[in-house]
């Protein structure tokens, strides 16, 4: 069994990506104004970008087990630029974060406990079934990782 750990993060967002466009999710009308954090100057560039996030916020539960809003803000931070002054880390914005986080509750993947969310079994049955499609796909580029299905 492939676990998802093992397969390439980029190849699972693009195949979970896939998974939520299927969904027909509605994207809230803010999230074309919004940028990422105090971080980042700009908004994002991508317009699948409010299903990328989704994805990758999904795994970061799985992997991460009961995380919170705080924490996950953390990951998704970055560099502020002050100039000459010493480096500082930038929050990402907490209410994408949240927003992410009812998103997935809303469709059953996370439930809230009382350590923060952590992945609902929904949750971790769609990001096994993700994961071994992803690997089914760097197979077929690379046989030599035919053990690992």
């Amino acid at each position: 069994m492939v676990n998802v750990r093992e397969v390439p993060p980029e190849l699972l967002m693009k195949q979970l990506t896939e998974e939520f466009k299927k969904k027909n999710l509605e994207v809230p009308e803010w999230a074309d104004y919004l940028k990422a954090g105090i971080h980042k100057e700009k908004s994002w560039d991508d317009p699948d970008w409010f299903y990328t996030r989704l994805a990758s916020t999904l795994r970061k539960v799985y992997v991460k087990g009961p995380i919170g809003i705080s924490k996950l803000s953390e990951d998704y931070g970055g560099r502020v630029d002050r100039g000459s002054q010493r480096y500082h880390p930038g929050k990402g914005s907490r209410y994408i974060v949240r927003q992410m986080l009812q998103t997935l509750e809303k469709l059953g993947y996370v439930k809230k406990d009382k350590k923060g969310r952590s992945i609902s079994p929904e949750g971790a049955s769609i990001l096994d079934k993700a994961s071994k499609e992803a690997m089914k796909a760097l197979v077929q580029s690379d046989p030599s990782l035919e053990k690992y299905l």
